[in-house]
């Protein structure tokens, strides 16, 4: 009988072109080896979507099977499984290891053939399950076991310019998105057509802008009447009636980076009562992105903006906070929590750091003006104030439309 191998190296192919020069990620793996040299890590294990991409560019499909990316003094290695071939390691940066499913654990030796056993090994804390950590532990019999991801998300949270020049690109595929949205809108249209638009439209900029990517994950949720309540409501296939309150949301993936634009709309008309409330809610944002500067906090920004709605008697109707961090990061794979607009997060902002303004208020069905108000920018914080980098406009002006 052939003998089948725990590994190997199944390098298919030429590398293909990543979203970044390899001298980024280089620049990342420096990074994060200062991060382990601080810490006293010898070997870092990663298991997250989020941080496997953010350091050797390759975004991996689990379904079920776990991937890792594997760091020491020297190496650093993708650890795949067998059913996706050479792909990850034509879309990685660096070496890449194929662990076999002929027997079980075959992932974690992968890793010991990297980092051996006994070292100082960190991992992240808000991604390895209990069930994993077991494993590390009986495979690695590591010295010491370091949480890693609070100090890796601090390093994703200061863009490079590399980083920064992709997400301006982002940005404008939103505002496509948005655009082919706002033409859609009619009377008796369904909320999942509006969005297929504004997915298709987005799509077929980012092949246009992005020749050499992978494309998946880029969606739009549009939503309407009661639906506008909740941010994250999905789409349904709901109509639109003369007078409905809209919300507009769309985002563009490319790469695993992340951008979003979300507007209010209304269908043909707007109430007066309703007026009221998006105007108040598009005060809220304007004043809001007047205080993204560096040298203050994301909690001091929230209380004055708490503040601001109070004195307006809104502030009850606020049900989450104001706005967060982008870069890699996606609705069902990591975020930056350390850089949100809450009372909670001490963070300072500084120059390089990306973070939108959203403020939102929900008025509950039966009131006057009841519906969801949202605006969203994208903005980048510079050396003395902050840059918008989104560039559909916002408020009743433009976003009465159908």
């Amino acid at each position: 009988m052939t003998a089948r191998p725990e590994m190997y190296r199944f390098h298919n192919g030429e590398k293909a072109p990543l979203p970044f020069e390899v001298s980024e990620y280089e620049s990342r793996v420096a990074g994060l080896r200062k991060i382990m040299e601080k810490e006293g890590v010898e070997a870092a294990v990663f298991t997250s979507m989020h941080n496997i991409a953010y350091y050797s560019g390759f975004l991996y499909c689990a379904f079920g099977r776990p991937y890792a990316l594997v760091v020491t003094g020297d190496e650093c290695v993708t650890i795949s499984a067998g059913i996706d071939a050479g792909q990850p390691w034509r879309r990685c940066f660096c070496d890449n290891i194929t662990y076999t499913d002929w027997q079980r654990d075959n992932y974690w030796r992968a890793i010991v053939s990297v980092t051996g056993e006994g070292r100082v090994v960190g991992y992240e804390g808000d991604h390895l399950t209990l069930l994993q950590k077991g494993k590390l532990d009986s495979f690695m019999k590591p010295s010491r076991a370091v949480d890693l991801a609070p100090a890796t998300m601090r390093q994703r949270m200061h863009k490079s310019a590399a980083e920064i020049a992709l997400i301006r690109k982002c940005t404008a595929i939103a505002d496509v998105g948005g655009y082919a949205i706002k033409d859609a809108v009619k009377i008796g249209a369904r909320e999942i057509d509006i969005a297929i638009a504004g997915r298709d439209a987005m799509e077929l900029e980012i092949a246009r802008v992005f020749p050499d990517a992978e494309y998946r994950d880029t969606w739009v949720w549009f939503q309407s009447g009661i639906n506008t309540d909740g941010a994250h409501n999905p789409v349904t296939a709901r109509q639109l009636e003369r007078g409905d309150i809209l919300s507009l949301n769309t985002f563009p993936m490319v790469s695993a980076y992340y951008v979003a634009l979300e507007r209010t709309m209304f269908v043909g008309e707007v109430d007066e009562a309703s007026r009221k409330i998006w105007e108040a809610n598009v005060a809220t944002h304007e004043y809001g992105m007047s205080l993204l500067r560096p040298g203050i906090s994301c909690a001091e920004v929230t209380h004055k903006i708490n503040d601001f709605l109070e004195e307006r008697d809104l502030l009850q109707y606020r049900t989450f906070g104001y706005g967060h961090s982008f870069g890699v990061l996606s609705h069902y794979y990591g975020r930056e929590a350390g850089l949100e607009l809450r009372e909670d997060i001490d963070t300072v902002l500084e120059p390089g750091m990306v973070i939108s303004m959203e403020p939102m208020l929900t008025i509950a069905e039966g009131n006057p003006g009841a519906g969801g108000y949202r605006e969203h920018d994208v903005l980048i914080i510079t050396e003395d104030g902050n840059e918008n980098i989104t560039g559909y406009p916002y408020g009743p002006d433009f976003n009465v439309v159908g």
